[in-house]
């Protein structure tokens, strides 16, 4: 197998925490880096201008010896190590001087890749022009440390890196290059936009959809990509027959996403982080809606994006509203949607009851959210639970609560990051319709939490394939089958999921909390690197 010597990899999400690609990225820096050292080079956007990156730390040893030349050819470049595991390479670049030059850039790739940016709107040419700049720094510092006779390797990820990686193509041949996909542009917009996917993907017409949806210009970028590139990758079986459909190019391989366990406590640390998490939800549910929640209350939910239809956030609300009628529901259940809306402030009612050391029997008003948010009377989340007839009610086995923000731990309510909460649930719940592979999912099994997921996910179709037929919630996965019209049959299935789990034996909870924890050590990065390794030795073969 040839390795590279060099691996220059850029992303939107390089130092900049937006989305499930930080977390990819991130986590897969540490077992590159170990085969490469400090020749693995993430590019990233460089957004904070003068406020310090919270993820990022400059370092004047890393690629010193570069910096004079890349200031002489006019890169605005920040450099130094990003903030996780390994502290690899990362150069942050400054590409708004490049907006002025746009046309131009745009005209060279229709020249030569027939690209069309005539269409492009909204964040096309912000992510065009860093991906632009990032190919610029591959390009100076591939030339001033002369890599012409090293075996190297450039690696964009989405859409948003396909004009560098382009440019790259034409003007140093020689690199490798590398392209994932972690879902597609135009598969995404079917899919948010209400249409069925699934049934009618083998009819659709991806050039024509993009027309008809405005996605002209991301699902030419991406498609001009996927055509020329050295190696074609995404993320999962299922966006692998998107692609295919879709692009009309078949991947050469699927790079599943794996991950480092290294943040998940251990022993007593995990005891530990496990009680304080389940006090600390208890007890900002009791002065949210004046209701007592024993300990063997079943703690739940559901997180990711705001993607109400694609993360499958409607089918969760809905299955808890069934959930609330089951006679065979054995416990208390609290149930959670963590998704960053448009929130406007903590709760300053709710603040005061938590800085208390009272326990409540009434509600405060709307008793469903903990932040307020700027568009209360237009939120999905809330107008869904209006609509249900959901407003938490003292006699109501099952209370819903809306967390619309990120929990990095200073929200001004649970004041504690995401993975400090996920720890203390029982239960978390992704039904996602579109989701290529999911993170959530993931790190739920690692916190030992089993979850309920559908075979419409990457994570869900590879947690089946562990166990060679659908997996069941004692597997500490519970993949259920979904279709484009299926809704309400997998609400049921969720319902009943939950209520089966609520009756079962505290034995078989740890059997299947215990199966949860192993299935995620199979999506170690240690297990899924070698698929990398692969497409690499594919893209430096084909030169």
């Amino acid at each position: 197998m040839v390795k590279p010597d060099y691996i220059f990899e850029s992303s939107w999400e390089v130092c900049n925490k937006v989305g499930g690609i930080y977390t990819v990225l991130s986590t897969r820096a540490k077992t590159l880096q170990e085969s490469l050292g400090d020749k693995l080079i993430f590019i990233g956007p460089d957004c904070w201008k003068d406020t310090p990156c919270p993820y990022f730390t400059s370092d004047d040893k890393v690629l010193a010896d570069w910096r004079i030349q890349a200031k002489s050819e006019g890169l605005k470049v920040k450099v130094g190590r990003w903030n996780v595991p390994g502290n690899p390479v990362a150069v942050l670049v400054d590409f708004s001087s490049y907006f002025e030059r746009k046309d131009e850039i745009y005209t060279e790739l229709w020249n030569h890749y027939q690209v069309d940016s005539l269409h492009a709107y909204g964040d096309y040419d912000e992510a065009s022009m860093f991906s632009y700049a990032a190919a610029l720094v591959v390009e100076s510092i591939y030339n001033f440390r002369g890599l012409s006779d090293k075996k190297v390797i450039y690696h964009g990820n989405e859409w948003m890196c396909g004009l560098g990686l382009l440019y790259i193509k034409h003007k140093l041949p020689q690199i490798g290059t590398v392209f994932t996909t972690h879902a597609t542009s135009i598969g995404r917009s079917i899919a948010g936009n209400m249409k069925p996917l699934y049934d009618y993907l083998w009819a659709y017409d991806g050039d024509q959809m993009a027309g008809e949806l405005n996605m002209q210009s991301k699902h030419s970028i991406e498609k001009q990509t996927a055509w020329n590139v050295d190696c074609f990758t995404t993320v999962s079986d299922i966006t692998a027959v998107e692609c295919k459909e879709l692009l009309d190019k078949p991947v050469d391989f699927v790079l599943p996403n794996g991950f480092e366990d290294d943040f998940v406590p251990k022993g007593s640390s995990f005891t530990a982080k496990r009680r304080n998490a389940r006090k600390a939800i208890l007890r900002m549910a009791n002065c949210l809606t004046g209701c007592e929640y024993p300990d063997d209350t079943l703690i739940i939910g559901t997180s990711g994006r705001y993607e109400f239809r694609n993360k499958g956030i409607d089918v969760f609300i809905e299955a808890m509203n069934r959930l609330n009628r089951d006679k065979n529901l054995k416990k208390n259940v609290l149930a959670f949607v963590e998704v960053p809306a448009w929130v406007g402030e903590p709760r300053e009612d709710l603040r005061k009851r938590l800085d208390s050391k009272e326990q409540y029997d009434t509600p405060l008003d709307c008793p469903m959210i903990t932040h307020w948010l700027h568009n209360m009377s237009h939120d999905n989340v809330l107008g869904m639970m209006k609509y249900n007839d959901m407003w938490n009610r003292k006699d109501d086995k099952v209370k819903l609560i809306f967390i619309p923000c990120y929990l990095n731990g200073n929200d001004g309510i649970m004041n504690l990051p995401y993975y400090d909460v996920i720890i203390g649930k029982d239960l978390s719940v992704y039904p996602s319709y579109y989701e290529p592979w999911g993170y959530t999912p993931l790190e739920s099994v690692a916190f030992k939490v089993p979850c309920i997921t559908t075979d419409l996910a990457g994570f869900g179709l590879w947690a089946n394939s562990m166990k060679g037929r659908y997996s069941e919630i004692t597997d500490g996965v519970k993949t259920i089958h979904r279709t484009d019209y299926n809704y309400s049959e997998v609400a049921d299935v969720i319902k009943d999921t939950v209520s089966k789990y609520s009756a079962m034996s505290e034995a078989e909870v740890k059997k299947a909390r215990s199966a949860a924890d192993k299935l995620s050590k199979k999506a170690l990065w240690s297990e899924f690197i070698k698929y990398y390794w692969q497409a690499y030795d594919f893209a430096l073969r084909s030169k």
